[in-house]
């Protein structure tokens, strides 16, 4: 291959991104390749200008976001829902129920997200996205027509498998598709997706007051579109060299708007030669014996593990509940206010994740997060708000006549603890797939994934059960303990990658955990 960044043999492949050719850019067919061939018959082809490769990468992006979007609008429909059923599903849902309902999407996205790990190394990181996405369509609808318990969990079910491939392998396309000092900025845009979709189910839950299956049912709407989306989409460059398909790989490159593609191609080919050489065995085996390897799952892994420990999703399933238990008489809207909270500061983290950094914003963030539980724990020791055995949400409000001083205390506590995990532990862990070498970085990213599931499973599963037993207030000091030794293992295992090229990252841990070089690598630059 010659020295030039579009150079390509002209094959079959052309088709790759002709979907996403913008408006101002010409067909191939009538402008003429600048032929330059040598020695492998290769030739040339028009550049691309930073404004359209800057368009590109921003669609891509959007495309493949839109998945979050879905997995956000699930999460935030399930909320409504839980109030809005009544005797539907054919009883009046015991806790049990609530719980089977909400963790059975947590459970097939568990058994999902290695799975989809695999087969974006095998297959591709764009057919995962697809088969999600199709799997949205179906879940969605599958939902609206459930008519009894059973039926609703195996909808839920089903867009669990959606959401366990899309979260594993989404963060990894968008990583690989975007540039070093914007990478943090772009993959936080599926962060601010889920926090949207969010936002659009609590308002649409509103907007829909009582017809539930309407409001499940139009998760399909957005999947629609995405599957129209991902019928141009490009496959990830990084994974078309990995597969020896190095002239796709220039291709897409080019239109991401490298100036030096062939050279990127280059390194990524060198990473992968460097693996082969040191891998012993399955990926599995090269994923937990290779010291760098090892280090970037065990980082990726707890990170997932604190966002959902943490508590944050127990709000999202159960929030209207939780509000209709402490007296508020609009429950579904007083929720809207917390996911309104949590889109508004996930917009504040995608500003500006790539200027003060994942470690920074983390070490930043968390001890606001233990206020905020802190005081819900305070409010909840003035409030009767245990549930009983058979939670009917819908009538549950407690004795209060009308919300306490302390329930709007929780209330603003809440907002509180919403705003400090939106701005850190709700963007960063989505970062994964930066931490791990291209031969393991699906496998990693899914195993990581899989870690994030199976917390979210153990929330879900157990919320109600604590609150039941332990009562409200100690069950949030629960989540106040898991963030503080967050707090202490971030600062002492994660360092800082912004600006660093995926590849960097790599040689970052592969002599310890990296924070001690990083911070010496910045005082160095300064």
């Amino acid at each position: 291959m010659d020295g030039r960044c579009l150079s390509r043999q002209v094959t079959s492949s052309e088709h790759l991104t002709e979907d996403f050719e913008l408006d101002n850019m010409h067909d191939e067919s009538e402008q003429p390749l600048i032929v330059d061939e040598n020695d492998d018959g290769v030739t040339s082809r028009p550049e691309v200008s930073k404004q359209d490769a800057n368009k590109l990468i921003w669609l891509l992006t959007l495309s493949a976001g839109l998945s979050g979007l879905l997995f956000g609008y699930d999460t935030g429909v399930i909320s409504s829902t839980l109030v809005s059923i009544h005797e539907d599903l054919g009883r009046t849902l015991t806790t049990l129920d609530l719980s089977m309902i909400t963790s059975s999407t947590s459970l097939l996205a568990l058994i999902a997200s290695p799975l989809a790990g695999h087969f974006a190394d095998s297959l591709g990181r764009r057919p995962v996205i697809s088969v999600a996405c199709g799997l949205f369509i179906f879940g969605a609808l599958f939902q609206s027509a459930a008519t009894n318990v059973w039926t609703m969990v195996l909808g839920r079910a089903v867009v669990g498998a959606a959401v366990g491939g899309a979260s594993a392998v989404v963060p990894l396309y968008i990583a690989e598709i975007s540039p070093a000092d914007r990478r943090g900025q772009l993959v936080s845009v599926q962060s601010l997706f889920i926090t949207g979709g969010q936002v659009v189910a609590y308002v649409v839950g509103w907007a829909v007051m009582g017809r539930w299956r309407w409001s499940v049912g139009a998760g399909a709407v957005p999947a629609i579109l995405q599957a129209g989306l991902l019928v141009g989409m490009p496959e990830s460059p990084r994974w078309l060299v990995l597969k020896g398909r190095d002239d796709e790989a220039a291709i897409v490159f080019s239109q991401l708007g490298h100036d030096d593609c062939n050279q990127i191609v280059s390194q990524v080919k060198h990473e992968v030669k460097e693996e082969q050489l040191s891998a012993s065995g399955s990926m599995l085996n090269e994923l937990i014996t290779i010291p760098a390897n090892r280090r970037a799952l065990i980082i990726a892994a707890g990170l997932q593990a604190l966002q959902q420990l943490s508590g944050f999703n127990s709000l999202m399933y159960f929030s209207a509940t939780i509000f209709a238990l402490v007296g508020f008489t609009s429950p579904i809207g007083t929720s809207l206010s917390i996911s309104v909270s949590n889109f508004v500061f996930t917009l504040l983290a995608f500003a500006i994740i790539d200027r003060v950094g994942r470690r920074r914003i983390l070490l930043y963030s968390i001890p606001f997060m233990v206020l905020g539980l802190a005081s819900c724990s305070l409010a909840f020791m003035h409030i009767d708000a245990s549930p009983s055995d058979t939670v009917a949400p819908s009538t549950a409000v407690s004795a209060l006549k009308s919300p306490s001083p302390w329930s709007l205390v929780l209330l603003c506590s809440l907002i509180f603890y919403v705003a400090s995990y939106a701005c850190g532990l709700g963007c960063v862990p989505w970062q994964q797939s930066e931490l791990f070498s291209l031969s393991v970085r699906s496998m990693g990213s899914g195993l990581a994934t899989a870690t994030n599931w199976t917390s979210n499973f153990i929330v879900g599963a157990t919320f109600l059960p604590m609150m039941h037993t332990l009562g409200p207030s100690a069950t949030f000091l629960v989540y106040v303990v898991v963030c503080l030794i967050g707090y202490a293992w971030v600062w002492r295992c994660y360092p800082e990658t912004k600006n660093l090229e995926l590849e960097q990252i790599k040689k970052l841990l592969e002599n310890g955990w990296g924070v001690k070089a990083n911070e010496l690598l910045n005082d160095l630059e300064v």
